[in-house]
C-alpha cells in the first residue's frame, strides 16, 4: 500500500485502519510527480456523510438485522463496518485497489465472516450482484457521473432494493436529489462536526413503488 495507516477510533465503537491523515498530501504529490494520471485519494478519508449515514444504521438496526448488505464507492467502509455485527451478509466495493485491500485489511483485522470487499467499478457494474438493502455515502459529487449512478440506482430500485443515500446537504436540491424525489420515503438530517467544523447531512431512505420499506 502507498499510504501509510493507523488505527483509528471511528466514533462508532469500532477501530478501523485509515490513512494517516497528515501524509496523504506529501505522498500524493510523489506519486503525481511519477503519474500525473494518479487520481487524488478521496477514499483515503473518512467523510462526514459516512459518519452519518454509520450514525443512522446504528440507530435503526431494523433496516440491517438479517439483511445481505452492499456498500458501493464504500472507500475506508465505514457504514458498512457498522452495520457488520446485525447483517447477515455485507459486500463493501470501491474501484480503487488500494482502497479495497484496505478494506480487505480491516475485516481481517475485525474477524468478520460475514464480510467481504472486491473491486467494482459502478460504471461497469455487474448485473449478478443483488442485495437486500444498498448503501451510498457521499457518492453524487461529479456531475459527469450522474447519468451513470441514477440508471444503477433505478437498477437496484426495480429489483425491490432498499437504499440508503447519504449526502451533504447542499446537494439535496441538485438535480440528482431531485430525480430521486419520487423515491424518498423518509428524508432525515444530522449535523456532522469534525475539526471545529459543522457539516449538515442529509440521510434519504429509497424504495421503489412496489416496495415498502421496514422501519
Amino acid at each position: 500500500m502507498y499510504y501509510q495507516h493507523q488505527y483509528t477510533e471511528t466514533g462508532t465503537g469500532i477501530s478501523l485502519l485509515i490513512p494517516v491523515p497528515e501524509k496523504i498530501k506529501p505522498v500524493y504529490e510523489e506519486l503525481y510527480r511519477t503519474d500525473p494520471g494518479t487520481p487524488f485519494p478521496y477514499w483515503a478519508k473518512i467523510w462526514p456523510a459516512a459518519m452519518a449515514l454509520s450514525a443512522f444504521l446504528q440507530n435503526n438496526t431494523e433496516l440491517v438485522k438479517g439483511k445481505k448488505l452492499l456498500e458501493i464507492g464504500a472507500g475506508i467502509g465505514l457504514p458498512s463496518f457498522t452495520a457488520a455485527p446485525a447483517a447477515s451478509q455485507i459486500i463493501l466495493s470501491d474501484n480503487n485497489p488500494e482502497a479495497v485491500e484496505l478494506m480487505k485489511e480491516n475485516i481481517r483485522q475485525l474477524g468478520l465472516r460475514n464480510a467481504t470487499a472486491c473491486l467494482l467499478d459502478w460504471n461497469q457494474f455487474p448485473d449478478t450482484i443483488t442485495t437486500d438493502l444498498l448503501l451510498l455515502s457521499d457518492i453524487n459529487y461529479a456531475p459527469d457521473q450522474f447519468e451513470t449512478l441514477l440508471k444503477l440506482i433505478h437498477r437496484f430500485l426495480q429489483q425491490g432494493t432498499l437504499i440508503l443515500l447519504a449526502t451533504p446537504q447542499r446537494i439535496t436540491a441538485s438535480p440528482f436529489a431531485q430525480a430521486l424525489a419520487p423515491f424518498i420515503r423518509q428524508t432525515g438530517f444530522q449535523i456532522v462536526t469534525e475539526n471545529g467544523s459543522a457539516t449538515d447531512i442529509a440521510i434519504l431512505l429509497l424504495a421503489g413503488n412496489n416496495t415498502l420499506p421496514h422501519l
